[in-house]
């Protein structure tokens, strides 16, 4: 058994992971607005309701920059009084078992290749897709972290009047068409055709993006998740459109394009740090 943390500005989620299966799960609001102290005593507090003597280890994905081998979370964007917190050394103190940290982005990306959508491929690309843009790479069926746990930070790559994050993500929509990405997409589904094209556009930047993944990259899978993903089939015909200027037809035609079908994949990836690093 393992236990899995799925620390976000909004929420905190555990879960407790026995297999492939997450048996028990709690989740709170995160006090994202108090003290590191606070925010640190919500984690253990909510992770010490479904501990026992089975879990062999705590793993946990943050939206921020990891020093993984030290266990130390920098500047986390929506959590403002965390700007340098040893988390691995709360949790392995608190709890006396291994705990092993990284970005959430990277976690998704693992927990795909362990228990969702791209198990039978060993070169993959997790994209996340939602208030910002995320991305995890997994390299011959092994996380690539880079320094940090910073590799594959291509969101904030320069693009147009900005980066592909403004362009890639729910701000897209509320900057450029004072909407939100989901009533946008109710919108798209009842046939507006305003709506419509404003999913078109995204598609088309979202391919521009995707194709300075694939000159980067070449992954066999690219898997797409975040709040966004589900929206895939309003986009997914615009964004191939523009995949169609990659100058290596070739290789596109062999990378497979999927979504995020687990549940709780931000959990899962999380456990799965523990049976990467304890195998």
């Amino acid at each position: 058994m393992k236990i899995g943390v799925d620390l976000g500005g909004t929420n905190i989620r555990v879960g407790l992971v026995d297999g492939n299966d997450i048996i028990v799960k709690k989740s709170v609001p995160c006090p994202a607005q108090q003290p590191a102290e606070e925010v640190l005593d919500c984690i253990g507090n909510l992770i010490a309701e479904i501990i026992n003597s089975d879990v062999k280890g705590i793993g946990i994905g943050v939206p921020s920059a990891v020093d993984v081998e030290k266990g130390i979370v920098y500047n986390v964007v929506n959590i403002p009084s965390w700007k340098e917190v040893h988390l691995k050394e709360y949790l392995e103190k608190r709890f006396g078992v291994p705990a092993f940290l990284n970005n959430d982005a990277n976690c998704f990306a693992l927990g795909e290749v362990t228990y969702g959508a791209c198990r039978d491929f060993s070169d993959v690309v997790g994209v996340t897709l939602g208030t910002g843009v995320g991305m995890g790479i997994i390299v011959n069926g092994q996380l690539y972290n880079g320094v940090n746990a910073s590799a594959g930070e291509m969101g904030a790559i320069p693009y147009l009047d900005s980066d592909y994050e403004h362009y890639c993500s729910s701000s897209f929509f509320t900057r450029c068409y004072d909407i939100t990405g989901k009533e946008a997409a109710t919108r798209a589904n009842e046939g507006d055709k305003e709506a419509l094209e404003i999913w078109d556009a995204f598609g088309t930047h979202l391919g521009k993006f995707i194709t300075a993944v694939l000159y980067a990259y070449a992954p066999e899978a690219i898997v797409f998740g975040g709040s966004i993903a589900a929206a895939y089939p309003l986009f997914e015909k615009s964004m191939k459109h523009e995949l169609g200027n990659y100058l290596y037809p070739a290789t596109l035609s062999r990378i497979k394009f999927t979504t995020s079908t687990a549940g709780d994949i931000a959990i899962l990836g999380a456990a799965a740090l523990v049976d990467a690093q304890l195998k």
